[in-house]
């Protein structure tokens, strides 16, 4: 049995854009949190190399690689809701 045979295509698709959209208020409020912290946005941290100018410390490593993650997750989220939502549109 296939998952289609008990749920409809547009349920299905009405609990994955959901769920992105949960996962993408999650990335912005971590995003939120990191421009507090470093009064500045993800750009001006790597451009100003603040890993380096923080001495390489773990918790500035550890930041950054998690700020990376979040900016990478935010712009593919926003990319498949906007992917769905145009999917809808067309039918």
């Amino acid at each position: 049995m296939r998952l289609l045979d008990f749920i409809s295509e547009k349920e299905l698709k009405e609990a994955v854009l959901c769920e992105y959209e949960r996962r993408l208020v999650l990335y912005k409020l971590t995003d939120e949190r990191f421009k507090k912290k470093y009064e500045m946005n993800f750009t001006e941290f790597e451009k100003k190399n603040i890993v380096r100018e923080k001495g390489f410390s773990w918790d500035v490593e550890k930041d950054a690689m998690e700020w990376e993650h979040v900016i990478e997750g935010i712009e593919s989220f926003q990319e498949k809701i906007r992917k769905i939502k145009e999917s809808d549109e067309r039918t």
